[in-house]
């Protein structure tokens, strides 16, 4: 998309004529962190212009400004994402919901939450403990916001007992790249009438319209639960046990994989006394970590003994139920592997998502490519559903794009998909049109151009953008 200069300054002088000056930023006012997420690898890009806006009507009438100028706008919350799609493009707008931040209403006998987009995981959290209720997806950071959450389908740990995101939205307000406030979904659980617009818009990273309340769906807060570690001697023996934890009724809230080089960083980190002794540690090519939750203790006994008696049954060394800190501290180390990779140097994240039963082959395939492009590539996830997150070291480009599209080339050939949480954004956009069904790259093509007819909804997100 070609910007003129002059429509680049216009854009702040329109929207603080329209708004009033406190609500947009220009030039130098501009903070360096509305240029970039926490994705490696790409370059920060300062926009042009940042409105704040309070309301939907306000974000109808900056991007009917934007559409009159041709200005790319972009959609942020708060930044947490890891696929570049809250990256800005030069000389465009960015839209923050910092100003939008409330929390409308709690249903609590129908367990219902109304919510403006710059909520947070965590201010969400503690009105709802306060009801015994909770919103259950968590993606790895309470600082996330529900707009954010809800623009890549956020999933995270608890992923495989709650599902992700789409699972808990219910319906949304947004708005269209024309400048059109609609109103999708409502505050029931079924409807057979015309297209879901709600779920089409969940994951679309900005690119058809800005979501600006969301009616979500909370859960009954379960008070009792427990954590288990247990270690293998080889990763086969984990992946075969998890369809059988998973098959068994007991509904794990977590099921991780965690291999033994991202463990032992883990430890050093958060400085995590587990209790596994050194003879066992060394003979231990990859973890398992389950965390049950229940409405009594009772229950959770008999779940915690049937899980270990699988377990055991599975191969592991041993099943240690860990105390309730240390189980924490071991949830919170996970929950920060992004930092300790990107610490330790890592050049890419990816967070492929196959078919659960092809764990053991994917895990296996990885490692091959891997060598094969002499890199090195450290593994945890969400195991119960598939999604494995792997951190790439190799410095090279083009080295790393080759080994990448391997990887991911070889995942959907096994019937995955690219992102299976992160979105696809702008870091993995040249893999998606290469790899994906060009039929359905055009489709959703399609789709993009009834929802934001004059292409300035976050172009370079998921597509190439096209040019004027």
């Amino acid at each position: 998309m070609q910007i003129k200069m002059a429509d680049r300054d216009t854009i702040a002088f329109r929207l603080r004529d329209t708004f009033g000056a406190k609500s947009v930023r220009a030039g130098l006012d501009i903070s360096s962190d509305y240029g970039h997420d926490e994705t490696l690898q790409m370059e920060p890009v300062l926009p042009a212009a940042v409105f704040a806006p309070t309301n939907a009507i306000q974000v109808a009438s900056a991007i009917q400004i934007a559409c009159e100028l041709g200005i790319p706008v972009t959609a942020r919350g708060a930044g947490t994402g890891l696929s570049g799609a809250c990256v800005p493009c030069p000389g465009g707008l960015v839209i923050t919901f910092e100003r939008m931040s409330s929390i409308r209403e709690i249903d609590v006998d129908g367990h219902i939450a109304i919510v403006e987009p710059g909520v947070t995981l965590a201010e969400l959290d503690a009105v709802a403990a306060e009801h015994d209720l909770i919103y259950p997806v968590f993606p790895g950071t309470n600082a996330a916001t529900i707009g954010g959450n809800a623009a890549t389908n956020a999933g995270g740990m608890r992923a495989v007992k709650y599902g992700v995101t789409r699972r808990h939205v219910l319906g949304l307000e947004a708005v269209t790249g024309a400048g059109d406030v609609i109103r999708t979904g409502g505050r029931f659980v079924k409807s057979s009438t015309g297209y879901d617009l709600t779920q089409l818009l969940l994951g679309s990273e900005g690119t058809l319209a800005l979501i600006t309340q969301a009616t979500l769906q909370l859960h009954p807060r379960l008070l009792h639960s427990a954590s288990i570690l247990a270690p293998f001697a080889v990763v086969d023996e984990v992946t075969a046990v998890i369809p059988k934890i998973v098959g068994s009724g007991v509904q794990p809230l977590i099921l991780e994989y965690i291999d033994r080089s991202t463990m032992s960083g883990l430890a050093r980190m958060g400085r995590l006394t587990l209790g596994i002794p050194q003879a066992v540690a060394d003979c231990t090519e990859a973890y398992l970590v389950i965390v049950l939750e229940a409405r009594d203790s009772s229950r959770l006994e008999t779940d915690i003994s049937d899980v270990a008696t699988q377990l055991a049954e599975g191969g592991a060394h041993d099943v240690y139920v860990l105390p309730p800190g240390q189980g924490a501290d071991l949830l919170t180390a996970r929950e920060s592997a992004f930092w300790m990779v990107k610490a330790a140097g890592a050049d890419e994240l990816i967070d492929m998502v196959v078919p659960r039963q092809k764990i053991p082959d994917y895990l296996r395939e990885v490692q091959a490519i891997a060598d094969q492009h002499r890199s090195k590539v450290f593994g945890c996830g969400h195991a119960g559903d598939g999604n494995i997150h792997f951190s790439v070291y190799q410095p090279d480009a083009k080295k790393r794009s080759s080994l990448l599209t391997a990887i991911f080339e070889m995942g959907v050939g096994m019937g995955g998909a690219i992102s299976g949480e992160h979105g696809i954004g702008r870091a993995k956009r040249s893999y998606f049109e290469q790899i994906e069904d060009p039929v359905k790259v055009a489709l959703q093509r399609q789709i993009k151009g009834v929802f934001d007819p004059h292409g300035i909804l976050n172009p370079g997100c998921i597509f190439q953008p096209v040019l004027n």
